[in-house]
């Protein structure tokens, strides 16, 4: 609309020619909104706000008397409030590019006046202190310009060709490199041990693996060598049980012979020599009866008769003894007792005899030619005869 003007938002618009602004000022500050303002007899006129920088690079003393130069950056604008517009609009509305040099000048007579009253190790190790004190000196001063200052930051610090900031670094440098070679030094050590752990543990790793490979090599050799050693040592078994059924076979083939002989030749010897000693009995029994007959003149007919059967009866006897299958308990002794008793019972057949034909009984007890008396039927089946 004609007439009407509004400022932009980092802007304010001063207006002249009419009623004058706040505090006598010889305009009027709009900001953040617009107004009509008449043509020709009003004038409009804009003033940033927005944010401006201003380097300063300075030669400054210390208290040492040690020449640094100082690079610094400082950030301004003006302020918000209107007086701040009305003293900056006063001051450079005609060129506001005044603003940065006038700012960085005013920043590089405080610099220089703060520097003075340090040290180079204040400066060089308090930057912030320095800029700290930097912008409270000059608040004031700026605020009379209507400016402000959000930030001051110290850029560089350069002694030139003195060379006292690095000598003031040597010992800092020194102990720096010092603790850099002691920390590479204990790298160093720290891998040359790393290494000989890994070395350590990889001979570990191998004696390990060679054992437990010789071990089980050693386990695979005597497993074939039990292997190998199976088949002979169970054919060895093999011939020990047979060598031990043989030998038993043997024992038995042995013992049974030896049971053979002694059925074949042993007992047959025996009876047969019982056989001839019971005929020497039975003829010295007919020999005895003979002479009783022939002492008493009786019977003679009858005991000549049975005298002469009765070798007869004991030869049949002993030769059936001789032909028969006895089990002999006692040896030849037992064998004895049975001839013994073969004869007992011819005896007994003759006297038998005699009872049926009337002859007087033979005693049961005789008188031997000695006087004492003679057995008939001994004990255990054996007979004596005188």
């Amino acid at each position: 609309m004609f007439g009407y003007r509004v400022p932009a938002p980092d802007q304010a618009m001063l207006i002249s020619g009419g009623r004058r602004g706040q505090g006598g000022a010889p305009f009027r500050v709009v900001t953040g909104h617009g107004t009509f303002v008449l043509p020709v007899f009003r004038k409009v006129r804009f003033l940033t706000l927005a944010m401006c920088e201003a380097e300063v690079s300075e030669t400054c003393v210390t208290r040492q008397g040690i020449a640094l130069t100082v690079r610094a950056v400082i950030a301004f604008k003006v302020g918000n409030d209107t007086e701040s517009v009305v003293n900056a609009g006063q001051r450079f509305l005609s060129d506001q590019d005044q603003m940065s040099v006038l700012t960085g000048r005013i920043f590089a007579g405080h610099l220089r006046s703060i520097i003075g009253s340090m040290t180079v190790e204040e400066i060089v190790t308090e930057r912030q202190k320095l800029a700290t004190e930097v912008l409270e000196t000059s608040k004031t001063e700026m605020a009379k310009i209507g400016l402000i200052v959000d930030s001051l930051q110290i850029q560089s610090i350069d002694d030139g060709d003195t060379g006292y900031i690095e000598a003031m670094s040597a010992p800092h440098k020194a102990a720096i490199q010092r603790q850099a070679q002691i920390a590479q030094a204990q790298a160093t050590q720290a891998s040359a041990e790393a290494e000989q752990e890994a070395a350590r543990n990889q001979a570990e790793y191998a004696r390990q693996t060679a054992v437990v490979q010789a071990e089980y090599s050693a386990e695979v050799d005597r497993a074939k060598a039990r292997s190998a050693q199976a088949g002979p040592l169970a054919q060895a078994h093999a011939q020990q049980e047979v060598l031990a059924a043989q030998t038993e076979l043997a024992e038995r083939a042995a013992q049974l012979r030896q049971q053979e002989l002694v059925a074949e030749v042993v007992k047959p010897a025996e009876a047969e020599a019982e056989r001839i000693r019971l005929l020497a009995m039975a003829e010295a029994e007919r020999m005895k009866i003979q002479a009783e007959a022939a002492a008493s003149h009786d019977r003679v007919a009858l005991d000549r008769m049975l005298i002469d059967q009765l070798p007869q009866i004991v030869k049949e006897a002993s030769a059936g003894l001789a032909n028969a299958n006895v089990n002999v308990l006692n040896g030849t002794d037992g064998l004895g007792e049975i001839a013994a008793g073969l004869v007992g019972q011819g005896l007994t057949i003759l006297d038998s005899v005699r009872r049926n034909l009337g002859a007087p009984d033979s005693p049961d007890q005789t008188t031997d030619r000695d006087g004492t008396p003679g057995a008939g039927k001994g004990t255990n089946g054996r007979v004596e005869i005188e």
